[in-house]
């Protein structure tokens, strides 16, 4: 089989809720402590997927971990019924769901040993995050066992590495050798830098990358500051396309001048502030959308509905689709819960590139398997969850029971 781009998306969990913890993501500080609705953000989810699928795309899914962490708490000395609310809150956190922080990819055709690798990512500027990586670890090493690939563990915490929202990958096709760019951050005034340039280069190292085909670029001060903790709010790659706005990078000129040397066929698609404000950018997610290639050859960009309802952002889709720019169509999709914490289409998948044929049958999904994945959500999750419930004994039970149940259905008791 051919090696193709796979989706893998996070199912969000039944304990999705806004807790207002991540420092520097706009929409979840604005959003806190607002009512949540966890089975409405699963099933928005499940939808994008289908979405996903009617284009042609591979898609598949990581389940939600456990939640409580009774196990991390246990580790601080504590319990879910006697920890203050805010352990409590960053033990019950469903950000798991985002699984484009769960690791960063390399594609076997830009390593040495020719396997597809996978680095699992710390989290560590985050409590409620830095507690996720072992139950990441657990489903890769599940869904990834086949020989083609090498799932590593984290980069020691000292360095902060948030996976593949950092890191994104241009190339003539997905199953040729591509250029690699590591983005990290080194300041953002008020806010945390969550990618150290330390953790970029030992993954580098891990994934047996070529130096000379490897690219370290410094995320732009500015754009962290403004709200954009991750590179994948202003920035995206598919294929030889990199999709971004103009004050990105902290050194756009060289940035793009080295993809342009390193990649026959490179082709920048940069969005001005004068078109586009930075702000505007990032409260619509316009960059943090999937930019795909489905298999009747038209790159797609999916977007979440925010995008069109931000007027400078819709205007520039429709100017970039009326003329000759290498993204020819745009699907919108509605992940507004997702969005609210901070999380737009882009950080609910994965992309890795490898023959479907050597991952676990499990974690990959067709329109049946969703239907019943869809079908136990409706049942299952919690309609709503209010922040100052997140200790109720009823509240946990039903979110255990839920995930429970979703282990059961899809057969993976391993994750238990």
């Amino acid at each position: 089989m051919p090696l193709v781009e796979i989706n893998f998306d996070g199912i969000v969990g039944p304990s999705h809720n806004y807790a207002g913890l991540s420092l520097g993501n706009l929409a979840s500080t604005r959003n806190a402590f607002q009512v949540s609705h966890p089975r409405a953000a699963a099933l928005e989810g499940i939808e994008k997927m289908r979405a996903n699928l009617a284009l042609g795309l591979n898609q598949g899914i990581f389940l939600p971990h456990p939640r409580p962490d009774r196990a991390w708490l246990a580790e601080l000395g504590t319990s879910i019924e006697d920890a203050d609310s805010a352990l409590a809150a960053n033990a019950m956190s469903a950000s798991a769901m985002w699984a484009a922080n769960a690791a960063t990819v390399s594609p076997a055709p830009d390593t040495s040993d020719g396997k597809c690798h996978l680095t699992v990512a710390n989290l560590r500027t985050m409590p409620h995050r830095s507690h996720e990586w072992p139950w990441t670890l657990a489903h890769l090493r599940l869904a990834f066992a086949n020989g083609a690939f090498a799932v590593h563990v984290p980069v020691p915490g000292v360095f902060g590495d948030e996976g593949a929202a950092n890191h994104m990958r241009l190339a003539t096709s997905h199953d040729q050798p591509g250029v690699e760019l590591f983005v990290y951050g080194r300041t953002g005034g008020g806010f945390p830098a969550r990618q150290h340039v330390e953790a970029s280069k030992a993954i580098a190292r891990f994934h047996r990358l070529d130096p000379e085909r490897t690219l370290f670029v410094e995320q732009s001060p500015e754009t962290i500051a403004a709200g954009a903790f991750h590179n994948d709010v202003v920035a995206v790659a598919n294929g030889p396309v990199l999709f971004a706005h103009e004050k990105a990078f902290a050194d756009r000129d060289q940035v793009i001048g080295r993809c342009g040397e390193l990649l026959p066929g490179f082709e920048l698609v940069e969005v001005s502030d004068g078109e586009v404000p930075l702000t505007d950018a990032i409260t619509s997610y316009l960059f943090n959308a999937q930019l795909v290639s489905p298999p009747d050859g038209e790159m797609t960009l999916i977007l979440p509905s925010e995008a069109r309802e931000t007027p400078t952002v819709w205007n520039w889709i429709e100017r970039h689709l009326a003329g000759n720019g290498p993204i020819r169509r745009v699907e919108v999709v509605d992940v507004r819960q997702s969005m609210a914490n901070g999380g737009g289409p882009a950080c609910l998948r994965l992309r890795v590139v490898a023959d479907p044929g050597t991952i676990d049958p499990r974690f990959l999904v067709d329109e049946e398997k969703l239907d019943r994945i869809a079908e136990l959500v409706a049942r299952c999750w919690p309609a709503e969850i209010h922040n100052d419930t997140l200790k109720q004994p009823g509240l946990i039970r039903e979110i255990e029971a839920a995930r429970a149940a979703l282990l059961d259905l899809l057969q993976l008791s391993e994750l238990a």
